[in-house]
């Protein structure tokens, strides 16, 4: 599974302005409302079992995204976005064609 939580109202409203909402959900993800998801593991968004996380937040103490038995992998976003595309976690420096930003 792969969602998108922007990280306030403003960074939501210029990823929209740009189409990239769009973008993401072509590809399959869920395009959420900003505030917590998975960083918090206090609603639904939680790793089950063993699952990894490929994750922009700050923090991966144990439990962090609800599962014990879970792991949550610290990224950049053009790590995540790699990990996104790839499906595993990826060096977004060894992918043959990247755009430089």
């Amino acid at each position: 599974r792969a969602m998108v939580v922007p990280g306030s109202q403003r960074v939501r409203d210029a990823a929209e302005a740009e189409g990239l909402d769009e973008i993401f959900t072509d590809a399959g993800f869920d395009w959420r409302e900003p505030g917590c998801s998975m960083c918090l593991g206090m609603n639904d968004d939680q790793l089950v079992g063993d699952e990894a996380s490929a994750s922009s937040s700050n923090r991966n103490f144990v439990g962090r995204q609800g599962s014990k038995d879970g792991r949550t992998v610290l990224m950049s976003p053009i790590m995540v976005a790699a990990a996104a595309v790839t499906g595993e976690v990826t060096d977004v420096r060894e992918m043959e064609e990247v755009a430089t930003v």
